[in-house]
């Protein structure tokens, strides 16, 4: 596979894809998701991690809303991560990450994850290259080690938005009541940091790509809500679960 440059992958949906009959399909999946879950959920044989990134404004919150929001609660959980604590910094950087991976039969959903530990702290050097190069070793092994050790599948998201559809979101959050709690002027300061922002993210593609990132085109909300929802739909699909019988 060759090397990914997020300047040549575009944040659209292809031409061929129909708003309306893609939202239904989309409704169609979410739908089916919530039996899949109670299946995934009953059977207690593997557990699911979806890591989503993607830059301020970029909707990680509406696909957590939007895809996932139809399933059990009692089988999914969410994990938003911000600027460590001084009890995780006392830590090495993946003990606030560990904690909180899925047990069989859960679904765990990253908002952001371990990978802001080589993204934000490169771009503002907070961590020199030496430290970056033992944390991506150090996540590749944490990865390999939920696979191969807990039955865990993990689905990692970029949501690849444009910078220009950045800059509207960020700024409907002045202006639209119900956003305006989104509002932070920092996100306009890391808005300006955007080509090291990219740099620092395509480095991380190509060096913590196994399991494989998938970059959502982001610019559209129905078409990634789509991809995403359809690539879960997928992977449940594909572990042939199956409800267990009468205990004996």
């Amino acid at each position: 596979m060759g090397k990914i440059k997020l300047s040549e992958i575009s944040t659209k949906a292809p031409k061929e894809f129909d708003k309306l009959d893609t939202k239904e399909k989309t409704e169609a999946i979410i739908n089916e998701l919530d039996d899949l879950q109670n299946l995934l959920y009953a059977e207690g044989k593997h557990s699911i991690l979806i890591v989503i990134q993607g830059m301020d404004a970029s909707g990680k919150d509406g696909v957590i809303r939007n895809v996932m929001g139809n399933m059990n609660p009692q089988g999914v959980n969410v994990q938003s991560y911000k600027a460590p604590t001084a009890e995780e910094l006392s830590h090495d950087f993946l003990w606030r990450i560990h904690r909180h991976t899925p047990p069989k039969g859960m679904i765990q959903i990253f908002n952001r994850s371990h990978y802001e530990d080589i993204l934000i702290t490169r771009v503002h050097k907070w961590c020199d290259d030496a430290t970056a190069k033992k944390r991506i070793d150090a996540i590749n092994d944490f990865e390999k080690l939920l696979i191969t050790h807990n039955n865990c599948h993990i689905l990692k998201f970029y949501l690849h938005i444009s910078p220009e559809e950045q800059q509207e979101r960020l700024k409907e959050r002045i202006k639209n009541p119900a956003k305006m709690w989104k509002y932070n002027e920092a996100d306009f300061a890391e808005a300006k940091l955007w080509d090291i922002y990219m740099e620092m993210y395509e480095d991380c593609f190509n060096k913590c790509n196994n399991p494989v990132w998938t970059i959502v085109p982001a610019d559209q909300n129905w078409y990634k809500e789509y991809l995403i929802a359809k690539q879960l739909s997928d992977l449940l699909k594909s572990l042939d679960m199956k409800f267990p019988g009468l205990k004996k």
